[in-house]
């Protein structure tokens, strides 16, 4: 399993996570082609090798045009579904800048819709945010762990006024993720930063088990009595059996609501970054027929997502229980087919062979434009693997 691991001692921003990408050997060029179909104006990626406390480390400067807009959430939204990003970096880069609404709304008391992105709708922070899911998607990682997160102590100065570290936006983005102590006198992580981290890891805690193969350092700009890096170490673990890790699980029998209004709950637990959303039919007291809505997410999410639940249907209680899942090791693939290429994912098992399973929303795509059965091409998508692997 390709896993990687996020060494936090300095905190986090998009800028560090993206020169820690290109010091780990994501291509600069492939980021700044995905920024540029973004269509900003004259934002330009600037990289040049730095030392902080006598470590060397990339430092990258997202370059643009001053502006003064602020954006809602569906103005980069549309940048983002107009763009040449595939669908698993635009998929990333939305659900980070979801996260990011989310936590916006919270903390002003107002809806997602409704939201300014001040900083976060920078031309700058756009490019780290749509930057690092670029990167993370050419990573390959199978897993991501963290170290905790500091965010620094004293006074930032934000849209809103001065705020006492961390800001609002980033301490609402950090709920649920281990904080580290820090006495350091500023801003350590950013709202760019903590919904990076929301977003993307897996797991939080020491650096696990692993052969090293690549360590990428980020620097930041500010510079303290400390190296202000952020490092980041790539490798592979060897148990084919599949990763542990834990993971909420929120239940509730439903029978006093139309299955349609389940269905929209369900859109929106997937929308929201649920791991995995079903349903199933229960008989309830007196006979009544009822569902079984069962939810699986990431720790940091189960609030967030009990809110969902709450909001859009009927129920009065949710069972919440903390589940150990095994996952097997997997990477997205695309193959070629005579009617175009298609997306899936492969996963390894256990005795090392490999499985592939195309993407519904790919087979789909080409099923409707090319005119033919949706399981002709889920079969003629699993064959190219095959004939692929058998070369």
């Amino acid at each position: 399993m390709r896993i990687a691991y996020l060494d936090c001692a300095s905190g986090i921003s998009g800028d560090m996570m993206l020169g820690a990408l290109v010091d780990a050997g994501i291509d600069l060029a492939t980021l700044q082609a995905g920024i540029d179909s973004l269509g900003l104006p004259s934002c330009r990626f600037a990289v040049e090798e730095v030392k902080k406390c006598g470590f060397r480390a990339v430092q990258l400067t997202v370059e643009h045009e001053p502006e003064h807009a602020h954006r809602h959430l569906h103005h980069i939204v549309e940048l983002i579904e107009q763009s040449s990003l595939s669908k698993t970096q635009r998929d990333l880069a939305l659900r980070i800048f979801q996260k990011v609404a989310e936590a916006e709304a919270k903390v002003h008391g107002t809806t997602i819709e409704k939201v300014h992105f001040h900083e976060v709708g920078a031309v700058d922070s756009i490019a780290d945010i749509v930057g690092s899911a670029i990167g993370w998607d050419l990573l390959g990682v199978d897993r991501v762990v963290c170290s905790p997160v500091p965010t620094g102590t004293g006074i930032v100065n934000i849209a809103h006024g001065r705020c006492a570290i961390p800001a609002p936006a980033t301490g609402e983005l950090l709920r649920g993720v281990p904080i580290a102590a820090s006495d350091v006198q500023g801003e350590l992580t950013t709202p760019t930063g903590a919904a990076i981290v929301a977003t993307l890891v897996d797991e939080f805690g020491s650096l696990p088990a692993m052969t090293v193969a690549t360590i990428g350092y980020g620097a930041g700009q500010t510079d303290f009595e400390h190296p202000n890096l952020l490092r980041l170490l790539i490798g592979e673990t060897h148990d084919n059996a599949g990763a542990s890790d834990t993971i909420v699980l929120l239940e509730t029998n439903l029978d006093d609501i139309p299955g349609e209004i389940v269905g929209h709950c369900t859109e929106q637990l997937w929308q929201a970054g649920a791991l995995d959303v079903a349903t199933s039919s229960l008989q309830m007291k007196k006979g009544r027929p009822g569902i079984l809505l069962s939810t699986q997410c990431r720790p940091a999410d189960a609030e967030r997502l009990a809110q969902i639940i709450f909001r859009e249907t009927t129920t009065l209680g949710l069972r919440r229980s903390t589940v150990q899942r095994m996952t097997l090791p997997r990477k997205t693939e695309s193959v070629s087919t005579d009617w175009g290429d298609i997306e899936g994912i492969v996963a390894l098992l256990p005795d090392e062979t490999e499985r592939f399973s195309p993407e519904f929303a790919s087979c789909q795509k080409i099923a409707d434009k090319q005119s033919v059965p949706l399981l002709q091409v889920y079969i003629a998508a699993r064959q190219s693997f095959t004939a692929q692997r058998d070369k």
